[in-house]
């Protein structure tokens, strides 16, 4: 008995749980949750079903088709390989776009020279309405200077194969040059400087040409007749310019002496002394660019071309 007093007295205390607390007190409460957001998602897909259009339907469609791995001969030939719009690998779904490969028209065949004909024959006619309306406003001018009006019937415009041409002609009595010089005279340079501001919005190219009567010049040495029309020529230009006349534009600048007289029954005729200011058209520009770069070539009579001076033979008085 002794023993047994001395051990310790163990109680054990039971104690019973009763009801549904603990961790099961709210597990329907996420269950319901997650009832009512499937149910949400269901109507909101209803809605969306019937608010969309059948091209709509096919484009969410092609969005979630998935992209089959294919085997194709573009690219490396592997996963990562490419696809090629052809027949073979390019159709990844029965709604998926198809690319088309077609042949164009040959840009040489018929159809295009006929419209570039066309073309060419738009831009010379509308390049004919220009060269009449510098005619016009030309003539406007010289008619609103009175001492120009004087000289109408030295100033020529007529159209040539080469484009419209400005001649301002001699007369008996009043030259558009001192006798036998290069230096233009007051009127000559005024109705240059109206010839400048005429031009002056037209993109064509100009060529200047310097002519002269069949009478020998007299001044003596090697100084002729084709000296002085490409002074003379030359001398036009600089005041072309001056009044505005862009330089770029200037292609020719030529002497011509009396190879092209104006009064052919009359080679000695004051007439004959003349400057030409052609603007040329756009068949005769690439000419006129070609020959201002052949300037260190030679005429056969020894005379420099291009863009400066070509000179004739007689003379002036």
């Amino acid at each position: 008995m002794a023993e047994d007093s001395n051990r310790p007295i163990i109680v054990i205390k039971k104690k019973k749980k009763g009801g549904h607390g603990g961790h099961h007190g709210g597990a329907w409460k996420v269950a319901y949750a997650d009832f009512v957001t499937a149910m949400m998602a269901f109507f909101l897909l209803l809605w969306l079903i019937s608010a969309t259009t059948e091209e709509q339907k096919e484009g969410i469609a092609d969005y979630f088709t998935p992209n089959s791995v294919t085997l194709s001969d573009s690219g490396s030939g592997k996963i990562l390989s490419g696809r090629t719009m052809s027949d073979e690998g390019a159709l990844i779904s029965d709604r998926a776009p198809v690319g088309v490969n077609m042949s164009l028209p040959s840009p040489s065949g018929p159809a295009n020279e006929e419209e570039v004909q066309d073309l060419a024959k738009e831009l010379a006619e509308r390049e004919q309405r220009d060269f009449e309306e510098a005619e016009r406003k030309l003539k406007a001018a010289m008619a609103a200077v009175p001492e120009l009006a004087e000289l109408a019937d030295q100033v020529l415009v007529d159209h040539t194969p080469e484009g419209m041409r400005i001649q301002l002609v001699d007369a008996r009595g009043n030259p558009m040059f001192k006798l036998g010089s290069a230096e233009p005279k007051a009127h000559t340079r005024e109705l240059l400087r109206l010839v400048a501001e005429t031009i002056q919005g037209l993109p064509n190219q100009v060529a200047v040409k310097g002519h002269t009567d069949a009478t020998p010049f007299n001044g003596g040495g090697d100084y002729s007749n084709w000296e002085l029309s490409a002074d003379r020529a030359n001398a036009s230009r600089r005041v072309l310019q001056q009044a505005g006349l862009d330089g770029d534009r200037v292609g020719q600048v030529v002497g011509r002496a009396a190879q092209d007289p104006l009064v052919p029954d009359d080679p000695d005729s004051p007439r004959n002394r003349r400057i030409s200011i052609i603007l040329l058209n756009q068949n005769h520009q690439a000419e006129a660019m070609k020959q201002a770069t052949g300037a260190g070539e030679r005429e056969p009579n020894g005379l420099q071309n291009g863009p400066s001076i070509i000179r004739d033979e007689p003379n002036e008085q």
